[in-house]
């Protein structure tokens, strides 16, 4: 039985590639993110959670997918935190993005950069679904 949401590493020859599914556009980028730190083989310590929160502007779907993962990306490396707890609304081509994250205790392979290459949003029969590229 195929979840609602959820993600799945794809084949690349050189980089990662990610596909991930969900209901909504919120939920696919927190299915990203989750895809995004298993590839990464991320984990957190047991630990008392810390809160960020951020706003992004973007004139389409798919450059709000690239700087949300990229924030997390930003706060993984300068902060060492990693998020488990995600509030985020969508209000046309603002996402306003509340989480809660734990620090870093094991990462198995570093993440450079996320990309536009191969990147595909649509629609299907199940909700939204995306591909993604990442740099390593």
């Amino acid at each position: 039985m195929e979840t609602t949401a959820g993600y799945r590493e794809l084949e690349h020859t050189a980089d990662w590639a990610l596909e991930f599914w969900a209901p909504d556009f919120t939920e696919l980028l927190e299915q990203a993110a989750r895809g995004m730190y298993s590839l990464a083989g991320a984990q957190g310590q047991d630990d008392e959670g810390s809160a960020r929160s951020f706003c992004l502007r973007a004139a389409d779907l798919e450059t709000l997918l690239v700087g949300f993962l990229s924030e997390l990306l930003y706060y993984q490396e300068q902060d060492g935190l990693i998020f488990d707890t995600f509030s985020l609304s969508l209000d046309g081509d603002t996402l306003q993005a509340d989480l809660l994250g734990v620090p870093l205790a094991r990462l198995d392979k570093e993440i450079k950069a996320v990309t536009y290459h191969n990147l595909q949003i649509h629609q299907t029969g199940r909700g939204i679904e995306a591909r993604i590229v990442f740099d390593v």
